[in-house]
């Protein structure tokens, strides 16, 4: 599909346009599915799978005043209905309030599903809290070298997990805990909103994210994952908010997501130079679509920096960037490791970017100096295609590992509308080697162009990935409770 600045343009606006319309038509389906669960209706959506039993918050004693912790009544709710787990599982319903909650554990076989005017808010009693070990494939925390704080949804070796909602809201306070962090005050890491480890067939859809401490959602050593329907909103300055970030996970979907973030909107990881390297596990049978991105200091999509463990056949399509550093980040550095290859991107919509291609081998972060200086990635089958930007500053920055050059790069059908400011020089390049076709401006000459004669499509594969063939259920509960 052949695309023109005008189309850059109209995509823009088309995605404004359709946010506002899919906000309002959820507001008015949530408003009618809500008059039925009061007049003793039936709660519908769609799930990986549907359960045999159902309970509200406020049959263990929650209370929705936004003041008064819920922690032990969301535990006792899950460990309760726990017990259904061999008896088609059990679900979990938030009804409308703020509910003021700290870190709790998910269960098996299990559906959490937040009313569209629920709204948890994440304590801010560290007490709340508990501290877990750092994760294996990273040797230490991210904040500081200690422990990290549990997740406020927080799940291990789990199967078939539902974690959804009529677009409720999970709101981390994050205010609190940034501030800390910039103080120095924390003695661990901080947590993210939801994160699921060891775990199989998980659904994270249709919610309102808000204000994490830091990262917002975080499978770990996770596999068929769907991630879909997704907003996240947190001021563009604070601290380490990336949106999703799959990492060291297998077979996941990420589909029809919004995200204004303080770092990348999609981060995919798969641990950290020699604890990456000794757990060995990757990333791999990424596939993401329909992504919209607000980020102006990180990218839209990033692969790395922690990539020890490796990631390959990431799929991406139909990426939506606005006011975003840059729109693909690749960043690693000696001691990573591993291999970021096989990656495929087609389709992007991009305005008013620092960067529209960029690749750092250069990442100074590691989590001592223990790290092998031998240890060098492998960046090779990086294909990019069907690409417009606009008001960019500089097209492309692509700077491999001397002695250790990024290869195998693709870039076709790609126009980028400079900045009136933008740089004189439009691409720098080192350490790397590829073609092009049809790229505008003319890339550096590390990329060859392959002239008129010699138009080139760069791959995109054709295949269904697992992942894709998962069927949604249509889940039906009589919510006499409520």
């Amino acid at each position: 599909m052949e695309f023109s600045r005008t189309h850059v343009r109209a995509q823009v606006l088309k995605t404004v346009s359709v946010l506002v319309v899919v906000a309002l038509l959820s507001l008015r389906g949530a408003e009618s599915r809500r008059a039925r669960i009061q007049q003793g209706g039936f709660l519908k959506y769609r799930a990986i799978n549907c359960r045999s039993h159902s309970a509200s918050l406020t049959d263990f004693g929650g209370v929705a005043d936004g003041k008064t912790s819920n922690t032990k009544a969301f535990q006792a709710a899950i460990d309760k209905l726990s017990q259904y787990a061999s008896d088609g599982g059990a679900q979990l319903y938030i009804p409308a309030g703020k509910w003021l909650t700290g870190s709790f554990s998910l269960t098996s076989h299990f559906t959490l599903y937040l009313d569209k005017d629920a709204v948890l808010l994440a304590s801010q009693d560290m007490n709340e809290w508990p501290v877990l070990k750092p994760l294996p494939s990273y040797g230490r925390g991210r904040d500081a070298a200690a422990g990290r704080y549990t997740s406020l949804i927080f799940g291990t070796n789990l199967t078939d997990v539902v974690v959804t909602g009529d677009n409720g809201t999970i709101d981390g306070q994050g205010a609190f805990w940034w501030t800390n962090f910039h103080r120095g005050k924390l003695k661990y890491t901080r947590p993210y909103l939801i994160e699921l480890m060891f775990s199989d067939n998980v659904q994270i859809s249709n919610l309102t994210l808000l204000n994490s401490p830091s990262w917002n959602v975080h499978p770990v050593y996770s596999s068929n994952i769907v991630v879909q329907g997704i907003t996240i909103i947190a001021p563009v300055k604070s601290p380490n908010t990336d949106g999703i970030n799959p990492d060291s996970c297998t077979n996941i979907r990420i589909e029809d997501c919004y995200i204004v973030s303080g770092d990348d909107c999609i981060a995919v990881k798969s641990g950290w130079d020699e604890y990456g390297i000794a757990f060995g596990w990757p990333t791999k049978q990424l596939v993401i679509r329909r992504l919209t991105c607000i980020s102006p200091y990180s990218a839209a999509i990033a692969l790395g920096s922690e990539m020890s463990g490796g990631i390959q056949d990431v799929r991406a399509e139909d990426i939506v960037a606005i006011q975003t550093e840059s729109a693909v980040r690749i960043k690693t550095a000696i001691g990573r490791g591993a291999y970021v290859k096989d990656i495929y991107v087609k389709k992007m919509s991009l305005h008013t970017m620092k960067w529209v291609f960029l690749m750092s081998g250069n990442y100074k972060a590691h989590p001592d100096n223990k790290y092998d200086p031998n240890a060098l990635p492998v960046i090779q089958g990086i294909n990019y295609r069907d690409v417009v930007a606009e008001n960019v500053t500089v097209a492309g920055r692509l700077e491999g590992i001397s002695g250790d050059p990024f290869t195998g790069i693709c870039m076709s059908n790609v126009t980028i509308g400079m900045a009136s400011k933008a740089k004189k020089m439009s691409w720098r390049c080192s350490d790397v080697a590829g073609i092009t076709s049809g790229v505008t401006p003319p890339p550096c000459d590390l990329l060859a162009d392959q002239g008129p004669e010699k138009i080139t499509t760069c791959d995109f594969p054709e295949d269904t990935l697992p992942i894709d063939m998962l069927e949604f259920k249509e889940c039906s509960y009589r919510m006499d409770y409520v």
